[in-house]
């Protein structure tokens, strides 16, 4: 008795293990082994947005209803976190109970067991949340997985059918200590993590008789997941566990409709997965042909993004066919579906595992059932009367019709859906190109409604086609963006340095004089002139170097990061300090996040202002040289006279229009700079630090560009014109500035900041150095 309660006791005070949570789901009834799941992501239910939570309570449970899936996957940014204006990033409790709300009556009319929703934490359900399981983690307190108690990081859930086990695992990646948008972005999994996650999907490893197929899903894609502390990554643990495919969310359709990648265990010069992949394919690693040894393991996998509920309304549906993996994404921004078809083989050769595939081709037992019979899954809301599954040729040019048969049904008794087969010789579509023969399946239903089915390559021979990204495609799913960002950040300063300090050091050194332009004499010529053009206005030099130097050793800017009453943090391009250790040493919160505010402001801010700032040094030097050359004076006359007027004054009286032309580079370089200074405006509205300085700088800037031409030529204009034009410059300037005072009192509140104390040098800098530019090169 006493060994007994001892026992108890220690049960009591040891911790319990940290791996997920497992459940086993034994599914019973046909057809066969095909089991089907729905993915939903990014629904950002939002108070400002009521169309979102109500088209998803309108369509989405009785969809799951007409689909009956065997589990419901919602991975991620299930609120959205965001003011009206989209500038204040944090918790909203409305939004929650509207999602808890809306979520309990989907699992109502779905009919199916609230235990078989499993949804994910975004980085906007963790936008200014400080702790896990603190006040303002409203996730804990309103999803499905909070009131299921599955309060771990890692779950996972088994779907056995009669011969094969599905293992399904989900994973939150998102921040311990969730800072406010927009510097939370990235998947932050750890090492524990990552042990977590591998002992998950280890967990039928050696200990089942039947073939278990491992699918994971998350929020974040591989491309947005940072590596761990030790530089393990989320794909490593993938192709160690020989998973078949990772659903994400994150991205949304805005960047395309192509987000899918495929990952293996090569390694590739040019499509090294450290830095990027050009392609969505991996070139395969190759394997030998040897069917004696059974399935070999899976050293590939597919990365699925979906897209998004919150503009595109997309549903996804993932059916496992004896092992092979498909799906077909769903658009309901149309309204309901009556009928929905997904194809499960054969597979559609963009996106089957190559191992896995040709392994299967190469040694299929002879009459094998699977590779005998096309087959799909239909669901409809009313009864299905006929189901034609068609096979097109391609080789001609256009698609020509080689196969039109009817498909039956698959009689089950305790069928779970409808899956629809027919017999077909797989040996005559075999070819060598992997997308020569299209599947395409129309379903008609009593009420004599058609919907047909998204052509399909297919290849006989496991053969995988080809797909391709947009520029845009491969900027958010084919680079590897945490370990790009030093990278491109020290590339950055090497060539700011580069072009800055170098040759200030040649021409400091070189006897050779650069006075004059002349372009005839070659590039490095005509670059060097220019760089002795800005090494004559010294401040504006000394003040780009400074700068440089403040941004990578000096804090950027104080905010309020958590929620209401949390601790105050100052960001720097390591990321966000908010305390320090136990050792001493600086936390650093939000790598690689940072980069969207770093790099932006270096590339579209600082990169165009110093060759601005360049190029106006350059003008002055040209049209100095073309006013000697047309006055005949020489260098040391022209100085000798009023300083500046013949360069400024251009009304003097016997001027000719040829004499002194007007100075359309300038005016054209002024442009930019004001496009600079706007962008840097709207960067700098995400962090509150805008004030009424820069009223004064868009003043100098008009009254170069505007103001003083107009009275250069007041005598050439109608007054009612002259004052019109002053009144809608006058007009625009207290717009600007009234506006920004609006923005700047609604964004301190946000961040609770003081533009006035919080590193103005930051926010007034390079309006400031443009400024300055603009004056010293007026004359």
């Amino acid at each position: 008795m006493g060994a007994a309660i001892w026992v108890l006791f220690l049960c009591l005070i040891v911790p319990s293990s940290t791996t997920g949570r497992r459940e086993i789901i034994d599914m019973k009834g046909g057809p066969g082994d095909v089991v089907w799941v729905v993915q939903l992501s990014d629904l950002h239910f939002s108070v400002h947005h009521p169309e979102r939570a109500g088209d998803f309570k309108r369509l989405v449970g009785p969809t799951l209803s007409m689909i009956n899936p065997s589990l419901v996957l919602v991975t991620g940014d299930l609120t959205d976190g965001k003011s009206k204006d989209l500038l204040i990033m944090k918790q909203d409790e409305k939004e929650w109970m509207e999602y808890q709300k809306v979520m309990e009556d989907v699992v109502q009319r779905s009919g199916l067991n609230k235990s078989n929703f499993y949804d994910l934490r975004g980085n906007h359900d963790n936008f200014g949340v400080p702790v896990i399981g603190g006040l303002f983690d409203f996730f804990s307190m309103y999803s499905l997985n909070g009131q299921l108690r599955r309060s771990e990081l890692v779950n996972s859930v088994t779907v056995k059918t009669g011969k094969w086990k599905l293992l399904f695992v989900g994973f939150d990646s998102t921040m311990s200590a969730g800072l406010r948008g927009p510097t939370n972005l990235f998947g932050h999994p750890t090492d524990q993590l990552l042990s977590e996650i591998s002992s998950e999907l280890s967990q039928w490893d050696f200990k089942s008789a039947e073939p278990v197929t491992k699918i994971l899903f998350g929020h974040f894609p591989l491309s947005f997941s940072a590596a761990s502390y030790t530089q393990k990554t989320l794909k490593d643990i993938f192709l160690k566990n020989s998973i078949s495919a990772y659903l994400c969310g994150h991205l949304h359709t805005k960047f395309g409709k192509n987000l899918k990648r495929q990952h293996n265990s090569g390694h590739h010069l040019l499509t090294s997965s450290k830095y990027l992949q050009v392609y969505p394919h991996e070139t395969p690693v190759e394997s030998t042909r040897n069917c004696s040894s059974g399935v070999p393991p899976v050293e590939e996998f597919w990365e699925w993004e979906m897209g998004d509920w919150r503009k595109s309304r997309v549903m996804r549906i993932l059916a496992i066919d004896s092992g092979h993996v498909s799906f077909v994404d769903t658009n309901f921004k149309s309204g309901a579906k009556e009928t929905i078809i997904l194809p499960t083989f054969p597979l559609d050769s963009r996106y089957m595992l190559t191992t896995l595939s040709q392994h299967q081709y190469n040694c299929q037992p002879e009459g094998s059932l699977f590779y005998g019979s096309v087959r799909a899954l239909v669901f409809s809301a009313s009864p299905i009367v006929s189901v034609v599954a068609r096979i097109y040729d391609s080789s001609p040019g256009n698609l020509l019709t080689v196969m039109e048969t009817s498909m039956r049904k698959h009689e089950d008794a305790s069928s779970r859906g409808d899956l629809y087969t027919v017999p077909w010789n797989s040996k005559a579509f075999e070819d060598p190109s992997p997308d020569r023969f299209w599947l395409q399946i129309e379903a008609t239903d009593s009420m004599g409604r058609s919907t047909l089915t998204e052509l399909r390559p297919f290849s006989a021979k496991g053969i995988q086609a080809k797909l391709s990204w947009t520029w845009k495609e491969f900027l958010v799913m084919g680079c590897q963006w945490d370990a790009l960002y030093y990278p491109i950040l020290w590339s950055f300063y090497l060539l700011m340095f580069s072009v800055l300090v170098i040759p200030r050091a040649i021409l400091g050194f070189s006897k050779k004089k650069y006075n004059s332009f002349n372009a005839s004499k070659g590039f490095k010529n005509l670059m060097t002139w220019v760089y002795a053009e800005l090494y004559r206005v010294p401040l504006v030099w000394c003040c780009m170097i400074v700068y440089l130097f403040f941004l990578l050793l000096c804090p950027w800017l104080f905010g309020q990061v958590f929620a209401e009453d949390g601790e105050r943090g100052y960001m720097t391009y390591k990321g966000w300090v908010v305390n320090v250790n136990k050792m001493g040493k600086l936390e650093f919160l939000g790598f690689p996040d940072v980069m969207v505010v770093v790099l932006s402001h270096l590339f579209l801010v600082v990169l165009p202002s110093f060759c601005v700032a360049g190029a106006l040094a350059a003008e002055r030097g040209m049209y100095r040289d073309h006013l000697l050359s047309v006055s005949g004076k020489k260098k040391d006359d022209i100085s000798l006279e009023n300083k500046g007027s013949a360069l400024f004054n251009y009304s003097q009286p016997g001027t000719s229009k040829s004499y002194i032309p007007e100075r359309w580079i300038r005016n054209i370089l002024l442009v930019v700079s004001l496009a600079i200074c706007w962008k840097h405006y709207k960067a700098c509205e995400c962090y509150g630090l805008m004030h009424p300085g820069y009223l004064g700088i868009l003043f100098i800037f008009l009254f170069e560009m505007i103001y003083l031409p107009c009275r250069r030529k007041r005598n050439r204009l109608n007054s009612i014109l002259f004052l019109v034009l002053k009144f809608e410059l006058l007009k625009f300037a207290f717009v600007c500035g009234f506006s920004l005072l609006q923005n700047c009192r609604a964004l301190m509140r946000a961040y609770e900041m003081n533009p006035l104390l919080h590193f103005p040098f930051y926010s007034l800098s390079i309006p400031a150095l443009l400024a300055y530019t603009v004056y010293k090169t007026s004359k």
